[in-house]
Parts: structure tokens; sequence; C-alpha cells
């Protein structure tokens, strides 16, 4: 019910915010005659504010059009490798008519890029693909909103994650003998999952994979997010956030966790924070300050386009990752393509290497939870381990802006060419994955604390290898 007293109340808004964003125009043209008021810019800054504060936020594109290779631009093209019902794999196919870049480009490795299923959308990390576009062959996850999608698609479960992770490393695979993950946030758990399942197999795994602020073990440097995840039961999350898609969307129907609700709880983590920066966007309309203007509209265009998550794969992921902590303690079962249940043993992984990245103020994912892999992949040999805590970086700061291309990138590229031991090869067809039988088919991350004293080669990052 609440949805869709939600989407009501957003359609009795609509036209007051197409009003707004007039009005807005309308003072802020110095030809109108309501330009020529010397109030017209405060009331033309209001009405802006009051616009974007009412505004609904589409899906943002990532628009990387371009990338700088040495001094030579690349053409980026996007394009869907795989789809599937709740996510799509995009590649970002770069190109260029200089011959020595082409070649040199046709020799880098490639690398998946796990985004977050955790509110908003893969763009979260443009900056990410971005940065490796000039180093690396990109693909990444791009989650649907699950109110696009039709019940006559089935359910999603937390299984369903894994096993489409897996999925699209062997595509990888295929195409180019093997290939480097790295997994932002919430994906760390899933994907440490996929890569011990194969292990476990005996399936050839990544050449490496790079955990950055996520809840391996959320029992570690509890944050506010996993307070509430932890002292609140199973049943009160089911009965408190989970609602039905209104029947204006194609997924109507299904039960999802909504977006508008999950953005709620993100503006009330910080709502000073947020007040503050909506009254400088005003004084900065004012004083015309149109680069600190678009910084802002730039931001919360990203920060207030949220998606619906499925809500078995939301609350599964409550209940294992935040309240059983079954992967840390070894009780983790996962249902394959093929509908077999499977034990999660990450002790099992022997030839990946993994890297482990936090970020100092992180209020997202605290202190030693991503660092509590290395303690479970017991057998990955300590030249192949290391760990990295980024100094003044906060949750998004270690894979966005400054401190994610300065201090985080480097050491990530490092190790990826440190440990990047296979030949590569041009793309080629891959073989397609295993497809489940019918019968199979379900129904239709507070401050961190820095390393240890002891950690050698230290740097601004503090760096540490195990």
């Amino acid at each position: 019910m609440l949805y869709q007293i939600y989407e009501t109340q957003r359609s009795l808004m609509e036209p007051l915010t197409d009003f707004a964003q007039a009005a807005a125009k309308l003072y802020n043209n110095p030809l109108s005659p309501f330009g020529q008021n010397p109030f017209a810019q405060r009331v033309s800054a209001g009405y802006d504010l009051l616009y974007r504060l009412g505004k609904d936020y589409e899906k943002p594109q990532f628009n990387i059009h371009t990338v700088d290779i040495d001094g030579v631009d690349i053409a980026i093209q996007e394009k869907v490798e795989i789809e599937k019902p709740f996510c799509q794999l995009l590649r970002f196919k770069r190109f260029s008519d200089d011959t020595a870049t082409l070649t040199r480009i046709k020799g880098q490795p490639a690398v998946l890029i796990v985004a977050p299923l955790s509110g908003h959308y893969a763009t979260l990390l443009r900056d990410t693909v971005k940065t490796m576009l000039k180093d690396y062959k990109v693909y990444i996850t791009d989650w649907k909103n699950a109110r696009t999608v039709p019940l006559a698609d089935g359910e999603f479960h937390l299984d369903d994650y894994v096993n489409y992770v897996q999925e699209f490393i062997r595509h990888l695979q295929g195409l180019y003998g093997n290939c480097h993950v790295i997994s932002v946030c919430q994906p760390t758990v899933p994907v440490l999952a996929a890569v011990s399942l194969m292990a476990s197999r005996g399936e050839t795994t990544p050449l490496s994979m790079t955990m950055m602020g996520g809840p391996i073990d959320a029992r570690k440097s509890p944050t506010a997010v996993n307070n509430l995840a932890m002292q609140r039961s199973y049943e009160w999350f089911e009965n408190n956030v989970i609602f039905r898609v209104p029947s204006n969307f194609a997924g109507a129907g299904r039960r999802v966790y909504p977006g508008f609700l999950q953005h709620t709880g993100f503006v009330a983590m910080n709502p000073d924070r947020h007040a503050q920066s909506h009254y400088d966007y005003f004084k900065h309309l004012i004083q015309g300050d149109d680069v600190s203007v678009e910084a802002h509209r730039k931001f919360y265009d990203e920060y207030n386009a949220v998606l619906d998550m499925d809500a078995d794969y939301y609350l599964e992921t409550i209940k294992i990752v935040f309240q059983e902590f079954a992967l840390v303690n070894g009780t983790w079962q996962v249902k394959s393509a093929t509908g077999k249940l499977e034990l999660v043993r990450p002790q099992d992984i022997k030839t990946t290497a993994l890297f482990t990245v936090e970020g100092e103020l992180d209020d997202i994912s605290g202190s030693g939870q991503t660092e509590a892999a290395h303690k479970l992949c017991s057998q990955i040999s300590v030249s192949k381990q290391k760990h990295l805590e980024a100094k003044g970086a906060g949750h998004y700061g270690i894979f966005s802006g400054r401190r994610w291309r300065d201090v985080v990138y480097p050491e990530v590229r490092d190790f990826i060419t440190a440990h990047n031991n296979v030949p590569v090869r041009s793309a080629s067809p891959a073989k397609p994955a295993p497809k489940a039988p019918p019968a199979a088919k379900k129904a239709a991350k507070p401050a961190a604390k820095a390393v240890s004293a002891k950690t050698p080669n230290r740097t601004a990052a503090s760096v540490r290898k195990r």
C-alpha cells in the first residue's frame, strides 16, 4: 500500500516540479520581464532547488565516449554482452586508428567489475570504469531495477546472483583464457562465494580478485548499516520494508524493497550534510558559481537515482550476510544453476590472488570486514595476498574520485599486473554456460583503523603485503 501512496504523491508532485523548472528558467533569463526584478536570481534559485528536490531521477548513463591513453583519444562503445532477466553484462569496447595503441590495448587483460546491487545503479562506478579503461578490457554487471522485471521472468535470489557472477566469469575465460575480478561493497560476498564454488568443483578460477569495502565479516567494527541489519529480525524487514510493485510498472505485483525507501535511509544517515549541501547549492546559484552548481547536480543525479531490489534477494542478503554470518561460519550453501546445493568453501581457492581494500573513514563497511577474506582463503599463498587501507578515504573514496585515482588504483593496477600470469588472446566466441534443466528453474559498509606498525613499504595509503 505504501508504494501506491508514494506513486500517487509523486504523480501529484509532477506538475509542481514542472512549474518550478519553468519558473526557474523564466526568472533566470535576463531578456524576460521577470528577469529584470532585482530579486530574480534568488527567486530563480529557489524554484531551481524546489525542482531538484521534487523531480524524479531516472537511471543515469555511463556516458563514457572516449578515454585518453598516453595522449591518444580512444573511442568507447558501450554494448550489452549478455542479457539476463535481472542483469546485463556490459562491455566497454575500445577503438583506435593508432596502430601502436591498438596493438597495446589488444594485449591488455580483461577485468570483470561486479557492481553493487544495494540501491544505486552500476553507474555509481563510472569513475572506476573510466580509470580502468586505460589499462584493461572492462566489463561490468549492470543490475536492473526489479520493478521493470515482469513476474513471468521468475524470482531473484542471492543464489542467482552467485550463479550470474560465475556465468560472467566463464564467459570472459572463454574469450580471453582468463580474467581478473573486482567487487565493490555488497558483491564482495557473492563474488567470494562464486570463486569458492568454482574452485571446489575444480574449475579454472580468475587470476585475481580485488575486494573493496565489503561486508565479508560484518561482525568486525559494525557500522550503523550493520547494526540495523543485526538488531532487527528477519520478520521485521519482511513486514516493514517489502512491498509489491504498483500496476503502472512492468514488474507489477513483484515483491521488492523499494528504491524510495532505500534513498530515505541513505539521507537519514547524514541529514545535516545533505541539508547543508542543498543550501550551498542555493547560494552558488545566486552567486553564479557554475562549477559548484554543476558538481552538485552531477552528484545528486547519481545519488538520487535508486532502484528496487527483489525481495527474496534482499531478505536473503540480510539473513545470510548480516544475521547468520554464514560465509565466515562455513555454513552457507548455494543452489547452483542445475539445482544442486553446494557448500561455500573459500579455503578451496588456491590459484587466485587476493587483494582487499578498505577506506580509513568508511562508514558503510567497518575496519577489518573486507580484510577478513584473507583468513577465509587460507590456501592462497602469502605471496598472492595483499591488503590496503586508504588513508583519508571514505566508502566512496576507495572507488571514485581523487583518492581512488591517485592512491587506490595504482595499487590495484600493480597487483593485477603482478598476477597476470596467463597469455591474453584476442576475443573468440565463448562456450555458453550450462543451462539449468526446467525442473531446477525457480518460480515466476565508521572509520577504519591503521594497519599494523609492522607494515612494510609504508606509504600514505598504508599498504601491507600478507
